[in-house]
C-alpha cells in the first residue's frame, strides 16, 4: 500500500458555481450521488452565498435534503457570512468552509469586503461552529496571483491562512484561482505558510487554467501537502475571476496521484463514468 493522499471533490459547489446554464436540482443530486459512489471522504455539495450573485448555487438546501448519504463520505458547503451559517445548519451540512483571499483587490471584487471585514464576519461563525462540533475548512483564494492586484507575496497568503487557521478551520486550502501559479511560485507560497499552518493541515487547490496544475501538485506533494482537491469534469473556476475556468479533474489527478505510487480509497472507473456526466452538464 502506497501512502495516503486524499481528494476532495469541489465540483459540486467550485465546478457548477461558474456554469453559464441553469442545472436542475435533480441533476446535482445525481452527481453528488454518483460521487459517493466513487469513494470519496468529503464532497463539497453546494453554497449558501446569495443567489442574486452566484444563481447556480440557490437550491444547495435542496441538493442536501434529497441526496443518499453514506457513512463514509462528509458533505460540505460554503458559507459567506451568519445568515448562510444557520441556512447551512438547518439543512444538516457535515461541516462547513468559509473563504478569504490573499489580495484586497480580489477580497473587494468578491465579496464587496476587504480581508479586515471578512474576518470579522467568520468569528462568530467559527464560534458557534465551535460549540456545536461541526468542522470549518478555511479557503484562500489568489495564494499565486490577483486579477486586480498582480502577483501575490507569499508572505500574505500566509498571514490570512495563519488567521483562519487561528480561529479554529481544521484545513486551509490554498487556492490557485487564476491557474498562473507554477512550482516556484506555488513552493514560495507553501514554505510561507508552513510557517504559521502545519503542512498536515493544508490543501492544494489548483485550476488548470494554464496547464500547470498537475506540476503544482507535485511540488505541494514534495513539501508535504497530502489533501488535493478535484472537480470532477475539469468543472468550474470563479465567476469574479475572468479565465479562470477548469480546476484540475478530479479523474486526471487521481489518474496522476496513483501512477506517483499514492493511495487515494477512489475508484478510478467510476470517476471516468461521472466525469461524462459532469461534462454532460455543461453541454446541456
Amino acid at each position: 500500500m502506497g501512502e495516503r493522499v486524499e481528494i476532495f471533490e469541489v465540483g459540486p459547489r467550485d465546478g457548477l458555481q461558474n456554469e453559464p446554464q441553469p442545472i436542475e436540482v435533480a441533476q446535482k443530486i445525481a452527481l453528488v450521488d454518483q460521487l459517493s459512489d466513487a469513494g470519496f471522504r468529503r464532497i463539497e455539495v453546494g453554497s449558501f452565498v446569495s443567489p442574486k450573485w452566484v444563481p447556480q448555487m440557490a437550491e444547495t438546501d435542496k441538493v442536501l435534503a434529497t441526496i443518499t448519504r453514506t457513512s463514509k463520505t462528509r458533505y460540505a458547503a460554503l458559507v459567506p457570512n451568519m445568515i448562510g451559517y444557520g441556512v447551512a445548519v438547518t439543512a444538516r451540512v457535515d461541516e462547513i468552509a468559509v473563504f478569504a483571499s490573499a489580495s484586497e483587490g480580489f477580497s473587494k471584487a468578491n465579496v464587496n469586503a476587504t480581508i479586515a471585514e471578512s474576518m470579522a464576519r467568520f468569528r462568530p461563525i467559527l464560534d458557534d461552529a465551535r460549540h456545536i462540533d461541526l468542522p470549518v475548512r478555511g479557503y484562500v483564494s489568489c495564494v499565486t496571483d490577483c486579477p486586480h492586484d498582480g502577483t501575490v507575496d507569499p508572505g500574505d497568503v500566509a498571514r490570512v491562512a495563519d488567521q483562519l487557521f487561528a480561529m479554529g478551520c481544521y484545513e486551509i486550502s490554498l487556492g490557485d484561482t487564476l491557474g498562473r501559479g507554477t512550482p516556484d511560485s506555488v513552493s514560495r507560497m507553501i514554505l510561507a505558510v508552513r510557517d504559521y499552518v502545519p503542512v498536515g493541515r493544508m490543501a492544494g487547490h489548483f485550476h488548470d487554467t494554464n496547464g500547470h496544475a498537475l506540476d503544482n501538485v507535485d511540488c505541494a506533494l514534495a513539501l508535504g501537502v497530502r489533501v488535493f482537491d478535484g472537480a470532477i469534469g475539469g468543472l468550474g473556476g470563479c465567476p469574479y475571476a475572468l479565465g479562470a475556468t477548469g480546476n484540475v479533474a478530479t479523474e486526471d489527478l487521481n489518474a496522476h496521484l496513483v501512477r506517483l505510487g499514492f493511495e487515494t480509497g477512489l475508484d478510478q472507473d467510476v470517476l471516468d463514468q461521472v466525469a461524462s456526466f459532469a461534462k454532460g452538464l455543461r453541454a446541456a
